[in-house]
């Protein structure tokens, strides 16, 4: 028999499927993760096991989560597979007033990859459990995020109303990008979280912490109300869970192959300008002609955009566009890049926040 899930403590839990190990966690819920105060970690005080039949398909774990500020009661239905997928039914009760409610909240690992601008003396190109943060919002619009090990504690917001699906994902399965023969991080799964019903107004968080080992978790991703919840309050939220390797029907469109960043310049390398190349690939974008007219849209929330270029990358099959940002002093700039073709929209939205590495 091959193991699936594992419930490990806290309200941490893990499921691979299929020529998986295990890697990224999930929390049955966040509260108050990433504030300048402590944390509270709910716990899963009892479970229940329904009794399987002889031919399920699915297995069936009851869990009472406990807490000072929250008690909830969970279902968990577990169907493993290819990719293994867990229903979630989560009823919540609330206790005491709690700031930062975190619902589906992902726990993972970046300790360094393409993106990175920190430089860490490992002989293996990358370490990371996950390697971005996609999201489709309430809108339809598809973003993929990028994961960073940052200097100094980081928090983004993307801003939504009833969100279609959000996850962290390991993109990257090529072992050439890794070499790691202990760890196999290209085999570690993906996570995705698929809302059922509405949630209402609220943001996919994402906190990024500074680390400077990968035994560290780092990386919290979830999603938080409008407003804060109060006592007496009862909430439910229905979710569903995958734990894969690929799924392409995620980001349809042109999707994210590979970012990267460095001096920019022409000639002469200029560190104080920085240049992001960024690989868009899909069904779609291989079929344009060499020649054809596709636009990058480019924009920051501050310093100045100059030398975009976009062109085909024969490597990929795909289109690669490449631009520099002269950065205003040291404040962050968080960038967007996406390709459209006249006014059709060909891929998602590549999303990043730029800081000065120090």
């Amino acid at each position: 028999y091959d193991e699936v899930a594992v419930f490990q403590g806290a309200s941490y839990f893990r499921a691979v499927g299929q020529n998986q190990n295990y890697g990224i966690s999930v929390r049955g819920l966040a509260i108050d993760t990433g504030l300048p105060k402590l944390e509270e970690f709910p716990f899963f005080r009892e479970f229940w096991l329904e009794k399987p039949g002889k031919d399920a398909t699915e297995l069936t774990v009851y869990a009472l989560l406990d807490s000072q500020s929250v008690t909830g009661a969970y279902r968990f239905v577990i169907k493993p597979g290819v990719n293994t997928q867990i229903e979630v039914r989560a009823n919540l009760f609330v206790r005491e007033e709690v700031q930062k409610f975190g619902i589906a909240p992902l726990t993972s690992m970046f300790f360094h990859g393409a993106l990175n601008e920190r430089f860490f003396d490992d002989f293996r190109p990358q370490v990371h459990d996950s390697d971005g943060l996609l999201m489709v919002n309430g809108n339809g619009e598809w973003i993929w995020r990028p994961l960073n090990n940052p200097t100094r504690l980081r928090i983004s917001a993307f801003q939504d109303q009833n969100p279609r699906g959000f996850g962290l994902l390991q993109r990257d399965r090529d072992f050439d990008d890794y070499q790691d023969l202990e760890a196999h991080y290209h085999i570690r799964p993906s996570v995705w979280v698929e809302p059922q019903g509405e949630w209402g107004k609220g943001s996919v968080q994402l906190i990024e912490i500074p680390s400077d080992a990968e035994r560290y978790d780092n990386i919290a991703a979830f999603w938080v109300p409008e407003k804060p919840v109060q006592p007496g309050q009862q909430l439910e939220y229905n979710y569903r869970l995958y734990f894969f390797l690929e799924i392409p029907s995620l980001s349809p469109g042109g999707r994210t192959l590979d970012s990267r960043v460095g001096a920019g310049g022409a000639g002469d390398l200029d560190s104080s300008r920085r240049r992001f190349v960024i690989d868009f690939g899909g069904e779609r974008l291989a079929q344009l002609a060499d020649d054809a007219p596709v636009e990058a849209v480019v924009t920051g929330s501050s310093g100045q955009i100059e030398n975009v270029v976009t062109h085909k990358n024969l490597h990929t099959d795909g289109w690669r566009v490449s631009f520099e940002l002269l950065p205003q002093g040291e404040k962050p700039a968080d960038l967007r890049c996406f390709l459209k073709l006249g006014n059709d929209v060909l891929t998602e939205t590549w999303s990043y926040q730029w800081t000065v590495a120090k």
